[in-house]
């Protein structure tokens, strides 16, 4: 499939589109460092361990988007029927998008809305969308432009904050009420014993993972119930593929050398995204669950990354430790008009 984009120099500059697999994926991203992958949900082996636990009888439509051999874009498509998703889904998948070369945006959605109904795709269903999505940004305008029926609906909203430069100025920026809260509350768990948080990356990830899942589930009842055999099944292959890229990242709080406590986060692009958590509900008078949060927050200022992402849901605790609230979207844009 190809589209001739003439430039005012006279250039004829063809887009091709081109199916990939999953290892054909990492090898397109590694060989074009221009082309950043936006968020760590978006990552190939993210798209890979989703696609392998998730998939169901979708079917794969996973392609690259080319202008004489160089990468513009990915389509990281899944189809049911003649409606294309993106590769996930909103109840493991934070935020979905397009990959796309920054600068060649309207290129690559002008080429795909000319051409992708060749393919037999009539609908697009694209959900997990930030506002600063390039579906938003780039795709929804243009869809709006051609005439093509859009719905967009705010379906959920998530929280992240700035990081201070250091762990005073932080504690500043929070409520007066909040801040004195988290320090009243890391002396009362000081005072119950010896305290050790570490997040690194996981130094025996079987054991550490066991303990997450099982404190997930032990945590609240909500959790218990997303906590599936198939979830903890796309846990563990999600996050020692992860591990294997270098973004996991484990974190334990223990007292009296018992894990009382644990979250899982990822660090990428200078953002610590914080995954999920569980705790030992016994300890929950010491307020386990909040505070290693809190020290997570602590090391990402120490280790100068610049955002905290707490990801999607309205959780109280996310708006007392600085959250900032932005609204995630859901889209749906008919090709034919």
């Amino acid at each position: 499939m190809t589209i001739t984009r003439c430039h005012v120099i006279l250039i004829c500059m063809p887009l091709s589109l081109k199916p990939l697999t999953f290892d054909q994926l990492k090898s397109e991203l590694s060989a074009f460092q221009l082309i950043k992958v936006p968020h760590p949900f978006m990552l190939p082996r993210w798209l890979e361990s989703w696609w392998n636990n998730f998939r169901e009888e979708d079917q794969l439509f996973l392609h690259s988007v080319t202008e004489e051999n160089e990468l513009v874009g990915i389509l990281p498509f899944r189809l049911k029927g003649d409606t294309a998703y993106f590769i996930g889904s909103a109840n493991v998948c934070d935020y979905m998008d397009f990959i796309i070369r920054k600068g060649q945006e309207t290129q690559f959605f002008s080429f795909i809305l000319d051409n992708i109904r060749s393919s037999g795709i009539t609908a697009l269903e694209l959900e997990s969308l930030r506002p600063d999505s390039s579906v938003l940004k780039f795709l929804l305008p243009l869809a709006k432009q051609r005439g093509l029926p859009v719905e967009v609906q705010d379906t959920d909203v998530t929280l992240e904050m700035s990081l201070a430069d250091d762990w005073e100025q932080y504690l500043a920026t929070l409520s007066t009420h909040q801040r004195h809260e988290v320090k009243r509350k890391e002396r009362r768990l000081a005072e119950a014993g010896n305290l050790v948080f570490d997040i690194n990356k996981p130094s025996n990830i079987d054991l550490e993972l066991k303990t997450l899942i099982q404190q997930i589930r032990i945590s609240r009842q909500d959790k218990a119930a997303f906590m599936t055999e198939a979830m903890e099944k796309f846990f563990n292959d999600l996050a020692k593929s992860l591990d294997e890229a270098g973004i996991l990242r484990i974190g334990k709080l223990m007292l009296e050398g018992e894990t009382v406590a644990s979250i899982m986060c990822f660090d990428y692009n200078n953002t610590r995204y914080l995954y999920n958590s569980g705790y030992d509900p016994s300890q929950t008078n010491l307020s386990v669950g909040l505070l290693s949060k809190v020290y997570s927050i602590k090391d990402a200022i120490e280790q100068q990354m610049h955002t905290y992402d707490f990801l999607k849901g309205a959780e109280v605790y996310k708006y007392h430790l600085g959250g900032r609230e932005m609204p995630v979207s859901r889209c749906r844009i008919e090709l034919i008009n």
